[in-house]
């Protein structure tokens, strides 16, 4: 991987300046291999947790199942070259831990690993650098059928199938990341159950969020077991830029507990080897932690290479009167269960001004602070931002192309952020955009857009937005281009 040298950027004092991110800064694109890649009773391939949920009724906004998505599987070659006629530098792609080890146990198949082998042969080839999740929320249904990941044992499973991975790939990888977005897994899927695997259980919720964190810290070691020594490993979180709605004490006190759940339930044992002791007493009366052994926080908090953030939107919060239920953290609003357990007390509020379509206030600056954040709190540690992005309703023009000038604002603006946390002192080494292709979008299934390139799911055509045009000259140039 090339990473930057020492040239320091263009500053801000000058507005005319253009803004130029350091030498060998890496742009990319991310995608995960539930949303795009289909296929998905193919070549050995068992159910995951993703395709259970989807294919329950009512679960998915329309009914709508990743069993196609994109047919990634099928497309990659093409969609390799359509990354290179961008210019990317990286592309983020997660393997799909029930295409590689049917079941979550046992051995590998080598028919999945063998797709994961050529994709990433072909990025190679293109000269783009493969950075790859091994997580991105597909836990195998039979894992799931013995306890999920409130079970302590899935921890070690999953350090088994990084191991897996990391035998197969690792002459090839370069950058790996443990787990995507841990917070979703533990408390959207356990807590809200408005992800897989739906349940609603805040117990449950705190108990994955630790066996997700204990997961990680075994898989590092696996990694780091497996791997050369040129290999990064890493993990990508969505901590909450958390912000109180007031300056009283009880709104800070808010904004507290939320950051205690939001952010410091992981990095407290990845990056610290502990949890804090406000985060325990705010949930004593969930449990007791007695599902944390001796030695587990130090065991998540295996040394790490780099550091990544995904952020798309601030949190606002305030306080509440008893009995009010938090919010979800998702787009979805309001619903009976919380995934916030011991922060029952709490009220979240939008930002006045533009959303998103997901209904996201716009705030770069909530970016910008998270980079400074980590930029403290690990200090030493290479930063990188591999999610950020904005869904928008694209329509096509007169003559079929998709002009989405909404997003190239989001995007410049978060990247002026970015370039502002680099000028600040945060080691910021590379970005990518969320996402290289329209996909499956979870819980709103195929109804939310985040693409660069627009996917006509009927003829699985691929048409470049305009944004695609406008990340290709940033990508090549390291400039960023205006927003018109």
């Amino acid at each position: 991987m090339t990473l930057p040298t020492d040239e320091t950027p263009a500053t801000a004092e000058d507005p005319t300046a253009p803004v130029r991110f350091p030498a060998g800064f890496l742009w990319g694109a991310a995608t995960a291999a539930y949303q795009i890649e289909g296929a998905a009773r193919e070549d050995g391939r068992t159910p995951s947790i993703w395709d259970t949920f989807s294919h329950t009724p009512g679960k998915v906004t329309g009914g709508d199942t990743g069993d196609v998505a994109c047919d990634h599987y099928h497309r990659w070659r093409a969609d390799v070259a359509l990354m290179a006629e961008l210019g990317l530098g990286a592309y983020r792609f997660s393997t799909s831990w029930p295409r590689v080890q049917p079941g979550g146990r046992g051995p590998a198949s080598q028919r999945g690993l063998d797709f994961y082998r050529a994709l990433t042969d072909e990025l190679l080839a293109a000269g783009i650098t493969p950075a790859l999740t091994l997580y991105h929320w597909d836990l195998p249904q039979e894992l799931e059928d013995a306890g999920g990941w409130p079970a302590r044992e899935t921890a070690y499973r999953f350090a088994e199938y990084a191991g897996i991975v990391a035998d197969a790939l690792g002459d090839r990888v370069e950058l790996w990341t443990t787990l995507n977005e841990p917070w979703c897994s533990a408390f959207l899927g356990y807590g809200s159950g408005v992800h897989a695997p739906g349940r609603t259980d805040p117990v449950a919720a705190l108990r994955a969020a630790h066996h997700l964190n204990l997961g990680h810290g075994l898989a590092v070691q696996a990694l780091r077991a497996a791997l050369p020594a040129r290999a990064r490993v890493t993990v990508s979180l969505n901590p909450a830029a958390v912000r109180p709605r007031t300056g009283s004490p009880a709104d800070q006190d808010a904004a507290r507990r939320i950051d205690a759940l939001a952010t410091r339930v992981f990095t407290g044992p990845m990056l610290h080897g502990r949890y804090d002791e406000d985060l325990l007493a705010d949930t004593a009366r969930v449990t007791d932690w007695s599902f944390v052994r001796d030695g587990d926080p130090g065991l998540a908090g295996q040394p790490l290479d780099c550091l990544c953030v995904n952020y798309y939107t601030p949190t606002v919060v305030s306080t509440a009167p008893e009995g009010t239920v938090p919010e979800r953290r998702d787009g979805h609003g309001a619903g009976a269960h919380s995934p916030w357990p011991g922060a029952d007390r709490v009220a979240f509020h939008q930002l006045p001004g533009e959303r998103t379509a997901m209904g996201w206030s716009i705030d770069p600056g909530g970016l910008r602070d998270l980079l400074l954040r980590f930029h403290r709190e690990a200090p030493g540690t290479p930063l990188y931002v591999t999610e950020n992005g904005a869904a928008y309703p694209d329509e096509p023009d007169a003559d079929g192309r998709f002009h989405d000038p909404a997003r190239i604002a989001y995007v410049h603006r978060h990247l002026e952020a970015v370039h502002e946390a680099i000028r600040q002192g945060a080691d910021v080494r590379g970005y990518f955009v969320w996402s290289l292709l329209d996909n499956f979008e979870w819980a709103w299934g195929y109804g939310k857009r985040f693409g660069l390139v627009h996917v006509d799911y009927a003829t699985q055509r691929r048409t470049p937005k305009s944004s695609a045009a406008w990340y290709a000259r940033l990508a090549r140039s390291g400039t960023l281009p205006p927003p018109a």
